[in-house]
């Protein structure tokens, strides 16, 4: 009996043994693939990590520096106002036509007038080529007597940008809410999505024509040109007139005199003939009849007064 319970214990051992060690196996053979497999992914993502930092990054020289991004294009409003005083003024502005015309600009605006019968002006608005301005400008104060000459730069660089950032969130935006309008099944959300769309369309259309207004005022300059003729000298007169001067000159305050002389005439004739008719009346009308009632006054008198008074 105790042989058989100690070969029944050893056998018991023996087989708890032969199990322990089936499951290590087991276990250490299922930890190995893991760990490969852990391994290779471990690789793997520090080969990942490698091929990405040896890779240099976009823009990058092959020093491995970021090359500078290009700067942003200037966009500057150029205006100039010249005052030039020419001989002929209508050719000198023909000949900044031709000027304009070859530089590949244009004339925008033109007014010529005389003054005083006595000289023309011109005044032209020219819009050239930024790049052609300064020869332009040049050609045009040199056309003849220079009197005064302003010009003007203004950076609008950041108003370009702005004005075109803005455009590319209004269009987003404008975009977005044409696919709410298309997935919209409810009236009234097509309705206020309808309002917020015509909004959003009305905005996008005022920065696209500011847009154009940018672009035309950057890429063409303004040249106001004004051309004057100089003033005709008055010529002098010789100080010591000879007869035939003398006669015209006698002659002419003649006929003034006799011209001032028929507008008193004139003038005072109303009072005249008003004048005239009263004395009229006062010689023809009144005075007989005074002189008739004076008459039997005076004969009475004689009458009643005593003879020495007589003598």
């Amino acid at each position: 009996m105790g042989a058989r319970r100690t070969l029944a214990v050893l056998l018991l051992t023996a087989s708890l043994g032969l199990v322990g060690c089936g499951a290590n196996d087991s276990a250490s053979g299922d930890a190995k693939p893991a760990a490969h497999d852990g391994g290779k992914g471990a690789a793997g993502s520090g080969y990942a990590a490698d091929e990405s930092a040896e890779k240099p990054a976009e823009g990058a020289g092959r020093e491995g520096t970021t090359k500078p991004s290009a700067p942003t294009a200037a966009h500057v409003i150029r205006t100039a106002e010249l005052d030039v005083e020419v001989k002929d003024a209508v050719k000198a502005l023909a000949n900044a036509r031709a000027v304009a015309e070859r530089a590949g600009g244009r004339v925008e605006d033109e007014t010529t007038e005389r003054v005083d019968d006595t000289h023309v002006t011109s005044r032209v608005v020219l819009r050239v080529p930024q790049e052609r301005y300064g020869p332009v400008l040049a050609e045009l104060a040199g056309a003849g007597k220079l009197l005064s000459r302003k010009a003007d730069a203004k950076d609008v660089t950041d108003q370009v940008v702005d004005v075109e950032s803005r455009i590319a969130t209004q269009r987003a935006s404008v975009a977005r809410v044409r696919e709410l309008m298309e997935r919209a099944t409810n009236l009234s959300d097509v309705v206020t999505l309808e309002g917020q769309l015509s909004s959003r369309q009305a905005e996008l259309e005022s920065l696209l024509a500011r847009q154009a207004s940018l672009k035309d005022r950057t890429t063409l300059a303004t040249i106001t040109l004004t051309l004057t003729e100089a003033e005709a000298a008055v010529a002098q007169e010789d100080d010591d007139p000879g007869f035939l001067e003398a006669l015209g000159g006698g002659w002419d305050a003649l006929v003034a005199t006799l011209r001032w002389i028929t507008v008193v005439i004139g003038a005072v004739a109303p009072f005249a003939a008003l004048l005239g008719l009263l004395y009229a009346v006062w010689r023809w009308l009144v005075r007989p009849r005074l002189r008739s009632k004076a008459r039997p006054a005076v004969r009475g008198a004689e009458v009643t007064s005593p003879s020495g008074a007589r003598d």
